[in-house]
């Protein structure tokens, strides 16, 4: 896949902000009302996540929707970090 394909850089993003709460996978899942496996497959970006779903995982996460979709800024970060 396309390391700049915005389904891989969400899901990177989604599974950063999961692990800054020490959360699992299950237990975002099990918080979000979304099955584990989907939640896995967001986050290797493999699926094509819905409006609505963001919505509800920034609800979840106590975020604004508008906070999942900042990957774009979450990436540069992460690879000006890099040494």
């Amino acid at each position: 896949m396309d390391p700049h394909d915005p389904r891989i850089l969400f899901g990177r993003h989604l599974a950063s902000l999961r692990r800054q709460r020490g959360w699992s996978q299950e237990h975002l899942a099990l918080e979000s009302g979304l099955a584990r496996s989907y939640l896995g497959g967001v986050e290797r970006g493999q699926r094509n996540i819905a409006l609505l779903n963001i919505c509800r995982l920034a609800e979840t996460l106590g975020l604004p929707p508008s906070e999942l979709l900042n990957f774009e800024t979450h990436e540069q970060a992460r690879l000006v970090g890099k040494p």
